[in-house]
Parts: C-alpha cells; structure tokens; sequence
C-alpha cells in the first residue's frame, strides 16, 4: 500500500497519455489512397477511433463506399503496416503526462497502459518514443482471451490482478474508458484535450491539462 489515494493508476494511450491522431491519420489515408478512395481529415479519422483497429478501419471503408468482410480485412493489413512502419513521426506525449506519471511513481503508485490499441503496437510505440519504463505492465486490445476490449471490463480486472491488487483509478479519454472503469467500479478521470466533447461522459472527473491529475485523484480520494 502507498501513502498515496491510489495504489494503481491505469492509462489509455491514445488520446490519453501520447496524441497519436497525426500517426493514425496518415495510416489510414494510405490505406484508403491505395483502393483508390478519397482521403479523411485529421478530425474525421479522430472520431472513428477509441474502439481499436477494426472499429477504425470499418468506419473509414464505410465512410469512403462501404467494402465487404474480406475487401475490411485485406485493407486493415495495409493499413497496420503503414502504421507500424511511421509509429512515431508525430506521435507524442500529451503535455505533462510525463511528469504526471513520474510523480505517481514517486509517490509509490504502480502504473499501467490499457489500451484497445493491439498490443504489439503498443509496445512498439511506447518503445520508439524510450516512454515503455514508465509502465509497469502493458494490456492491449488483444491481450486477453476472446479479444475483450472497452468498454468490457475485463482489461481494467487483469490490470489490477497483474499489479498485485489495491484501489485502483484510471485515466481515459473516451465513452469506452469511462464505461469500463464504470463497470470495473473504478474512479474514473478524463481528459478533455478537444478529442471529443466530454462534458457527458459522466467521468467522475475531468482536466484539462496533466498538471491537474493528482490533484483530481486526490480530491476522488
């Protein structure tokens, strides 16, 4: 246990804890480019993410003339290897968040990415940016049996297992994050860095910036 109001703190990764939206943008627009269709904005493809890679890739074949099961499936692997090939060229970390989680670590708190992004990916990402140490483990969207993701709890549940237990929070961005740590009966804090309009999400807190993140734990304390 910690002197801290929490002993574990779980994170999102995109749209949480790094600002992957350029990165992901750009995969996705060569994917679509390479089938000849027309090309998203930034913004567009922002809101079709927060529900892993099948999410994103069926909501921009479907935005740009629909495509069958197997047409989904052959342009997702085009789309991942563009993304793993150009993981980080705009990709990083929200403002603060670094010093944010060192300052959990300091106060003793185990810490932990949960995330729908797969897992493989996740790791790469978090690798290429020297960002990995920061995390005690690391559970993607294809980490557990069955491919459980948020908003199914059961990620947030491995996540507490892995760091041995205690009372947990967790930190999102997304209906999907504030749902799961809902259903996990987990404190929930969001950030609100303009990726999507929080106010009814029903987070039981939410910043603006990540200098204000312990103190908000504190205050749920």
């Amino acid at each position: 246990m910690t002197d801290f109001s929490f002993d574990l703190v779980g994170f999102d990764l995109d749209g949480t804890f790094v600002d992957s939206s350029g990165d992901l943008a750009a995969a996705v627009n060569v994917m679509l480019a390479s089938d000849g269709r027309r090309t998203l904005s930034v913004a567009e493809i922002v809101a079709m993410t927060g529900g892993g890679v099948a999410r994103l890739v069926a909501l921009a074949l479907e935005a740009t003339g629909g495509a069958t099961p197997a047409e989904t499936e052959h342009l997702k692997g085009a789309m991942l290897a563009s993304y793993a090939d150009n993981i980080a060229v705009l990709t990083r970390p929200y403002p603060g968040a670094v010093a944010a989680i060192e300052g959990l670590r300091a106060r003793g708190v185990r810490t932990a990415i949960v995330t729908n992004k797969l897992a493989e990916l996740a790791e790469k990402l978090l690798e290429t940016l020297r960002l990995r140490h920061l995390f005690d483990t690391l559970i993607g969207g294809d980490t557990l049996a069955g491919a459980k993701q948020k908003p199914d709890p059961a990620m947030l549940y491995e996540m507490v297992r892995r760091l041995g237990g205690g009372r947990a929070a967790f930190v999102g961005d997304t209906m999907f994050d504030v749902t799961a740590a809902k259903a996990a009966g987990m404190p929930v804090v969001v950030v609100n860095f303009g990726r999507e309009p929080v106010g009814g999400f029903g987070a039981d807190a939410v910043i603006d910036h990540f200098d204000a993140l312990i103190p908000a734990l504190e205050r749920l304390a």
